[in-house]
């Protein structure tokens, strides 16, 4: 079964949430995880948690060490996963791996549902939008990318 990478991003937890600190980590890269293992404890301004593995796969990357304060959707996990429910955390090098083994000069961005849904709401057809810059977890064109998209091409 074919693998890829996928970049987990730090959890979010709410509306007033917007960065979590790592207390601890309980794996070490290179590690294989399986979905629901615990990985690490963060803390939020509320509560300190386990966050678990979303997927089995082998743990390629840790994204922060323990102290480090990280925004909520930032990239945190670097994953090698075959669990095709996770595509869309597809990391921005593993689709420039793909598009250099396949000839394409440049990969397609992964957009987020909120992206889509913006777009369409909008008159636009995501599949034809190649000029837009993906600043979302892992690459991903956010909801916010395509509002500056939008505004930027009304102007």
């Amino acid at each position: 079964m074919d693998t890829f990478l996928i970049d987990v991003p730090m959890p979010s937890m709410g509306a007033t949430v917007n960065e979590l600190t790592v207390v601890s980590l309980k794996i070490e890269q290179g590690a294989t995880v399986s979905k629901g293992l615990a990985v690490a404890e963060l803390e939020s301004d509320k509560s300190v948690f386990v966050f678990e593995s979303p997927c089995d796969g082998v743990l390629k990357a840790i994204l922060a060490k323990p102290g480090d304060v990280k925004p909520a959707g930032s990239p945190f996990l670097r994953i090698e996963t075959s669990d095709t429910s996770l595509k869309h955390l597809t990391t921005q090098a593993d689709l420039v791996t793909a598009a250099a083994l396949t000839g394409v000069d440049k990969p397609k961005a992964i957009w987020t549902p909120k992206a889509t849904k913006v777009a369409q709401e909008a008159g636009l057809d995501p599949a034809t939008i190649l000029d837009i810059e993906a600043t979302g977890p892992g690459g991903r064109v956010s909801g916010d990318d395509v509002a500056r998209y939008i505004a930027k091409r009304n102007k």
